[in-house]
């Protein structure tokens, strides 16, 4: 056999290989995703939790009549980015509702984000088991969070960044640069993530140092990504929205609704919790990695004994996107805290960034410490050390494949709603039919029923001024209303809104009810409501409860709010 053909066979030998290994890896995201639609469509009225927020004004791809001039689902579209919208609208025009193809999505953004990660860790290292590895990592990771389950705009991160760095990879500028545009659309603020590392890349690292590329190429590159960079975020930077602007942080720190109890939790006195480990806040917090990715920390240390961890010799030069990907995720994080709001929450840059890369320096560190392994016991003469050595990595093959097997897995957050004969109810009153309600169970009745409501804690985001100032306004009106013993000014606030329906628990008209919601417990008028009750006053709208009601199940009442309305102050006091 001639040179030429050994090096063919070889060729073909890889590239068998790489097949295997992408298959294997394709696999295991298809089993992993089917574990979570089985989860998905195990029962009727069942919806992932941020879909009630980001999903259900989509409805309106349907039947244009939904929604009319709600507020809620006018923010929620307005906020969308635009090609998730765009995505969602043209599944609804070839007939797949938008509640079905979020549960669908993410079995299709899975299989994406496997082909790229594992194309970015043959990159990185060229032995197709290191792409395996890295896709498996961050499958494993992704399915125990609750972000690629979402199908929200975050959901969409994964795929579009993996893209990125794998075209950047391998200087592949026109898809790299298509990878930035389609981040703009799904989710712009991470375009701030590859802007920073296309600046990385116009230098080199010699000495630990940063310094300025020498070749022209990476300038061209650089600055036709960060063209595109500036194009996409342009739009959202100019224009200007009916709810907005941001809320200013001063303001922030003196909402309740930003306190630790609050309805959106950021502010925390504690600065480790705070800068560290917070929900929104923090470097770290909601960062919860499988315990083999933290074997990416010691990829370092293996970089300095190349001599006992041979494989590390097979490393590419282009791993330096790693530490890259990490300072630029730092930097945006500290700006995102200078321009608190306005570029959204710091976590969303740290988060996302971190698990990807610990994904694939785990993938590396896994891959160099098993060669090693291996290869120490194919050349010890102890028996018992070549024992342990296979040992040891028999147990790091079982862990890394049997991992999802010893948690929760995968980690969903489908909400299942218990009172599928209310939706039916309601979903089948005149469109709209505006409900009132400070119940929980307000907040799938926009999802489940197609009506909107007046206000509820899910959807009472505080970020944009223009929108909360309205729905706090309505929150303490409703609050005042429904515990109000004065009769007129019920039947004001219902002519005020439009009410249709008060939907009301059995328990509300109790100081219980209200001591037991954090998210009441913001406003004001929920305290003196509770002392009012403690006093034994009770509440105009408690009396009517027998007489209006027109639904009611073991827990919830319906109310029309017109046989309110036709009633005196006089004849009520007469019940």
């Amino acid at each position: 056999m001639t040179n030429e053909e050994g090096g063919r066979g070889k060729g073909r030998l890889f590239r068998y290989q790489i097949i295997f290994w992408l298959s294997l890896s394709l696999m295991f995201s298809v089993v992993y995703s089917l574990l979570a639609l089985q989860q998905a469509f195990s029962s009727d009225y069942l919806v992932d939790s941020d879909a009630r927020q980001h999903v259900f004004w989509m409805q309106r791809f349907l039947a244009p009549g939904l929604f009319a001039d709600d507020l809620i689902a006018d923010y929620y579209q307005s906020v969308a980015p635009v090609g998730y919208g765009t995505l969602y609208h043209s599944m609804a025009l070839l007939g797949i509702h938008p509640l079905v193809f979020n549960k669908l999505v993410p079995t299709i953004l899975g299989v994406i984000t496997t082909g790229y990660c594992f194309g970015i860790g043959l990159e990185l290292l060229p032995v197709p088991i290191a792409g395996f590895t890295a896709s498996l990592f961050l499958n494993q990771n992704l399915w125990t969070t609750y972000t690629l389950v979402s199908g929200t705009p975050r959901a969409f991160v994964y795929p579009i960044v993996l893209a990125f760095l794998f075209y950047l990879l391998r200087r592949s500028l026109f898809p790299c640069l298509g990878a930035i545009a389609l981040l703009g659309v799904f989710y712009p603020q991470y375009v701030l993530i590859c802007a920073g590392i296309l600046i990385l890349q116009m230098g080199d690292w010699q000495g630990g140092r940063w310094c300025l590329s020498g070749n022209r190429r990476d300038y061209w590159f650089g600055g036709l990504g960060l063209v595109v960079a500036v194009l996409v975020l342009l739009p959202y930077s100019l224009q200007s929205s009916e709810f907005g602007p941001a809320i200013a942080a001063s303001t922030a720190r003196g909402l309740p609704e930003f306190m630790p109890e609050g309805r959106t939790p950021f502010f925390d006195a504690n600065p480790w919790e705070f800068w560290l480990f917070g929900k929104r806040s923090s470097l770290l917090g909601g960062l919860s990695l499988p315990p083999l990715l933290y074997l990416g920390l010691l990829l370092p240390l293996l970089w300095r004994y190349p001599s006992r961890f041979r494989l590390v010799k097979q490393v590419r030069s282009g791993v330096v996107i790693l530490p890259e990907m990490v300072i630029t995720a730092g930097v945006t994080f500290f700006l995102a805290h200078l321009f608190l709001f306005r570029l959204h929450l710091p976590i969303r840059y740290t988060t996302h960034s971190l698990r990807i890369v610990m994904a694939l320096a785990s993938a590396i560190a896994f891959v160099v410490v098993v060669d090693s392994l291996v290869y120490w016991a194919k050349i010890t003469s102890y028996p018992s050390r070549r024992y342990f050595a296979w040992v040891v990595t028999a147990l790091l093959g079982a862990t890394l494949i049997l991992y999802p097997c010893f948690v929760s897995f995968p980690l969903t957050r489908y909400k299942q709603g218990q009172y599928p004969s209310l939706y039916e109810f309601l979903a089948q009153q005149p469109q709209p039919s505006l409900i009132a309600s400070l119940d929980e169970e307000a907040n799938n009745l926009p999802t489940f029923s197609q009506q909107p409501v007046l206000v509820s804690e899910m959807y009472a985001i505080p970020y944009h001024v223009g929108y909360y100032n309205q729905i706090r306004r309505r929150a303490i009106d409703l609050i005042q209303a429904q515990y109000s013993p004065d009769l007129s000014q019920v039947q004001e606030f219902i002519q005020r809104y439009g009410v249709t329906f008060f939907l009301v628990h059995r328990a509300a008209f109790t100081p219980d009810y209200i001591v037991g919601s954090n998210w009441l417990m913001q406003y004001p008028p929920a305290k003196a409501a509770m002392t009012q009750l403690q006093a034994g006053i009770p509440s105009a709208l408690s009396k009517f409860t027998e007489q209006c009601t027109v639904f009611e199940t073991d827990a919830l009442m319906v109310l029309e709010a017109q046989c309110i309305v036709n009633n005196s102050p006089l004849s009520s006091s007469e019940l």
